[in-house]
């Protein structure tokens, strides 16, 4: 058997908070740089971001490879502080609370239905935007901050950036786009918790799988995959938004519509392959690591008790 087994008492919700948040650091840390690119595609083209027609960067590899030879490597990670901030107070809310949630929603019974499913994935993704929004504004204007000469650069640490957005755009600069991140993670949340909950139900009743890391690996590609298809125009119009200066959008909608009559419908999928490969492979470090770390925690709480 690869990894720990199936643990025989279910882990609890606290468990889950911790084991939840720490995966999903572990996640980032390895795919920073494809998330970095992917905002880097996303706002190419919107004005102010380069001259009409300009492209800079092409393709994930290219972005990457455009990046190290102008910024130098340290810009793949820019913006990695608040984005491990982001996943400890985010993904702890809205992974490691959505099965007390379904169950608040089921009242304990042992069937789960697609709506309760939805509606738990929905309300954890919208309490965890709700708590850690400040954190992703962070993170995406650094990952948009390039380290180029002659480029002033807008924030000079964490700590600077939350301050300066708070001193000049004032404490809802810090919540800026919570409308459409909301939606994203409503959307995200749907359709990564309760795909992998479907795929990996499907493949312990339907293939001699286990509940053990080939069935929980299958399962979050999948759900990475249905999850890049379905949120990336959201996620791009919610990196546009956070990204732009002070009054360049008057609304979310707004910046949908002008990136819509700017640059068409394509714009929404602006980096889709960054966005599938990192959220792919961010689900798949993701929820193979928290799957164990929940049973490893488990184990050692069961030594713990069993020593005293």
């Amino acid at each position: 058997m690869v990894g720990f087994g199936p643990a025989d008492v279910p882990p609890s919700a606290a468990v889950k908070f911790v084991g939840a948040g720490t995966a999903a650091c572990i996640a980032d840390l390895l795919t920073f740089p494809l998330d970095t690119a992917k905002v880097r595609l996303q706002i190419q083209g919107e004005a102010g971001g380069g001259a009409a027609g300009t492209v800079k960067y092409r393709g994930v590899f290219g972005t990457i490879t455009t990046m190290v030879r102008a910024e130098g490597p340290r810009s793949l990670y820019n913006g990695l502080v608040a984005g491990l901030h982001r996943q400890m107070s985010f993904a702890s809310v809205r992974i490691g609370l959505y099965d007390s949630v379904k169950q608040f929603y089921t009242k304990g019974s042992d069937h789960v239905s697609i709506g309760s499913r939805l509606l738990a994935g929905s309300t954890t993704g919208a309490m965890a935007v709700a708590f850690a929004q400040p954190t992703d504004v962070v993170k995406v204007r650094f990952q948009a901050q390039t380290r180029t000469p002659g480029f002033a650069r807008r924030y000079h640490g964490t700590i600077d950036a939350y301050k300066t957005i708070a001193k000049e755009e004032g404490v809802r600069g810090l919540w800026k786009g919570t409308a459409p991140n909301i939606a994203r993670n409503a959307i995200v949340n749907c359709t990564e918790l309760v795909t992998y909950d479907f795929i990996k139900d499907a493949l312990l009743m339907s293939t001699p799988l286990t509940d053990n890391l080939p069935c929980h690996f299958l399962s979050a590609f999948g759900a990475g995959l249905c999850t890049t298809v379905i949120a990336s125009p959201v996620d791009v119009v919610k990196t546009r938004y956070m990204n732009s200066a002070l009054g360049h959008y008057s609304s979310v909608l707004a910046c949908a519509v002008s990136m819509a009559t700017k640059e068409g419908p394509i714009a929404f999928y602006k980096g889709f392959v960054p966005s599938f490969l990192r959220l792919g492979s961010w689900n798949v470090v993701m929820f193979v690591t928290y799957e164990q770390l929940k049973r490893a925690m488990m184990a050692a709480q069961h030594n713990w008790a069993t020593t005293l």
